[in-house]
């Protein structure tokens, strides 16, 4: 070994008996290295595009991704697979950056190399990098998943031999969106363009893929650097993914706009989805809706116990029978976010969703309109009475708008929630945008700070948001959030959201929990809850006793109250992965209050419920590395993955000489 330790076995778990846990635990010198100008590079220029509008391959070394699903109930169990090659006449160093959901609780990581499967340790992140480094040295086979935002994550995999390959695996849980009857799994596919901020110090970059061998661009700091094709450029990587839906109860329908499926239902309660062949590109989120038959539920009650305790998920729906309740009038805020990225189809589809809207508005109601790209604009300086003649100036203000220019949308958050809130009306801030930018904590801290009574709802632009940005307005900002397609019909998607908050939402929510014995109730701050659009919590509890439940609140001046019964010992409602989307939640929770206020006990905190749990975050990293062989001490050649442009997305307007590369 070199000198090398090894440390077999991981804090308080026994790996699988067809698995290897192996560790380098100290590392051999440098020394007798060869210098770098002495590395034989990959390819000798099979990474160089000769013709411009070829749409040729580049051989690269991420080849293929599995993806494999399974949903019960509300929670979905996604194993990603990814098959590294390395194509070049020299030994290689693969990096990948790649997306998974924003709340994604990864818990389980293997390398494979040939028949053998190496179990990933999780340790503290600076830990695990080293330990990475000194396998790197050393010569030997490792990898390391480490999370750059909860929904980006980098894979990097060292000493990968000319023609052989590795395959990672990666598994986590996630809990699904219920909105009007329709469930919604979601994957990301690819991390799209981001915009830094001058001044930003921990951002993610994009950067044209370079027609050279290396293909890499050294990190600054915690720089994330993603690197983009070219659009006549494209990698052999492609995707495949099947889903297994288990319902419970019948699926009467179910759709996928963003992708080609394949579907098989062998039973009325469940559904084999399988991604087309065709339509295989990792370029946009794979997005599938299935709607369940009957008249949902008043509750979802899910528990798991281990050696840990016990941990539930509750899902609440709020009674139809709000509906009828009276509405406040509206005083209605549309930010569109009009920098280069939402050039061409996506501003045009978040303009059509507003114009909807606005013609929607009612004679008691306020409106005003904020762009934001380079700076920041609006229609007036307070908003609007909602009068014929105001609603034809907010339309023809909303024509005049295009996509150009950098993502400054902490000036649009400004003038958003910077102006006096009309006390008789109802403020709904909303955003429209694909979230492509690098600055998301900075966000949340001035969200924190200037929200005051006003709800925020996020509209998710193009086929590639950023759902961490949106998810985290909607959650600080006590609203919702939606998800507009290019192929979707915005006229339909504004209708639903204009009918929603029309409805009463349920306002300063809070729970009693009666005789059912819970703590570290998450999220902390309830949000407001809205008629299709259910409540979760997660939280831990004690004991088997079986408890009435009450849910209040406010609708408008009206207090309102609904009850319902929850059994912890009820058959059926176990599910392994309630343990890990809590600490997922609690880490969330966590990172929110880094957000708000500067407590250095924060990041120990999140790290040992990451470290507790074994799963990724800020602080945590995964890492994996092969002992038993040893591919010689000479460095191998860092290749960064380049990745295709989102789908709808201008390559010129968002990557080198756009709004992120140059700024």
């Amino acid at each position: 070994m070199g000198g090398g330790g090894l440390v077999g076995t991981e804090r308080g778990r026994v790996p699988a008996s067809t698995d290897e846990l192996w560790v380098i635990a100290r590392s051999i010198s440098n020394s007798g290295l060869p210098a770098k100008a002495d590395v034989e590079q990959p390819g000798s220029g099979a990474m160089f595009v000769e013709k411009e509008g070829s749409d040729e391959i580049i051989p690269l070394p991420l080849q293929h991704t599995e993806v494999r699903a399974e949903v019960s109930a509300y929670i979905a169990s996604v194993e990603v697979r990814q098959t590294f090659h390395n194509p070049f006449s020299g030994k290689i160093e693969a990096k990948y950056v790649f997306p998974l959901p924003q709340d994604a609780a990864v818990n389980e990581f293997l390398m494979i190399v040939g028949e053998r499967r190496i179990r990933g340790i999780i340790r503290e992140r600076e830990e695990a990098e080293q330990i990475y480094a000194d396998a790197k040295r050393q010569g030997h086979a490792a990898s390391l998943l480490t999370q750059e935002r909860p929904n980006i994550f980098t894979q990097s995999v060292a000493n990968l031999e000319p023609g052989k390959s590795i395959d990672v695996s990666i598994t986590y849980f996630n809990t699904l969106a219920y909105r009007d009857g329709w469930y919604e799994f979601v994957f990301p596919m690819v991390v799209g363009p981001r915009f830094n901020p001058p001044g930003s110090t921990d951002g993610v970059t994009a950067e044209p893929h370079q027609q050279s061998a290396a293909g890499s661009s050294p990190a600054v700091g915690r720089q994330t650097t993603v690197t983009y094709l070219k659009p006549a450029e494209r990698s052999g990587h492609d995707i495949a993914l099947t889903l297994d839906l288990a319902a419970g109860v019948s699926i009467e329908q179910f759709e996928s706009q963003s992708h080609i499926i394949e579907a098989k239902q062998d039973a009325p309660d469940q559904l084999h989805v399988e991604l087309g062949r065709l339509d295989r590109i990792p370029n946009k989120d794979f997005v599938l809706r299935y709607r369940v038959a009957g008249e949902q539920l008043k509750s979802n009650f899910l528990t798991h116990r281990d050696e840990r305790g016990g941990f539930f998920s509750l899902m609440v729906y709020p009674p139809a029978e709000l509906k009828n309740l009276r509405q406040h009038p509206l005083e209605l805020v549309f930010v569109l976010d009009c920098s280069g990225s939402m050039n061409g189809e996506p501003i045009a589809q978040a303009k059509a969703a507003v114009r909807r809207a606005l013609r929607q508005m009612r004679p008691e109601d306020s409106f005003q309109l904020i762009r934001f790209s380079n700076d920041a604009s609006q229609l007036g300086k307070r908003p609007l009475a909602a009068t014929p003649a105001n609603v034809a100036r907010g339309l023809a203000y909303l024509d005049s708008l295009n996509g150009e220019g950098g993502t400054m949308m902490i000036e649009g958050i400004k003038a958003a929630l910077g102006f006096p809130q009309d006390p008789g009306r109802l403020r709904f801030v909303v955003f429209l945008t694909d979230g492509y930018i690098g600055n998301e904590a900075e966000i949340f801290a001035e969200v924190h700070k200037r929200l005051g009574d006003a709800r925020i709802f996020s509209f998710g632009v193009g086929t590639s948001v950023n759902g961490y940005l949106l998810d985290g307005l909607a959650r600080i900002g006590k609203g919702a959030v939606a998800y507009l397609g290019l192929q979707d019909d915005a006229a339909k998607v504004m209708d639903d959201f204009m009918s929603r908050v029309r409805h009463p939402a349920l306002l300063d929510v809070r729970i009693d929990w009666g005789a059912l014995a819970v703590t570290d109730v998450y999220p902390a701050r309830l949000p407001d809850v809205f008629v299709g659009r259910p409540l979760l919590v997660t939280g831990r509890f004690e004991g088997n006793q079986s408890a009435a439940v009450k849910v209040l609140g406010q609708t408008g001046s009206q207090p309102v109250e609904f009850t319902f019964n929850v059994n912890p010992a009820g058959a059926g409602a176990q599910h392994r992965g309630i343990a890990s989307v809590w600490a997922r939640k609690k880490i969330m929770e966590l990172s929110d209050r880094q957000a708000q206020v500067a407590d250095p006990t924060l990041p120990t905190q999140i790290k040992q419920v990451a470290l507790n749990f074994s799963l990724m975050s800020a602080y945590t990293a995964f890492v994996a590395v092969d002992a038993l062989s040893r591919t010689g001490i000479d460095p191998a050649t860092t290749v960064q993955q380049p990745v295709p442009v989102p789908e709808g997305v201008k390559h010129d307007k968002t990557v080198r000489g756009g709004k992120t590369a140059d700024r």
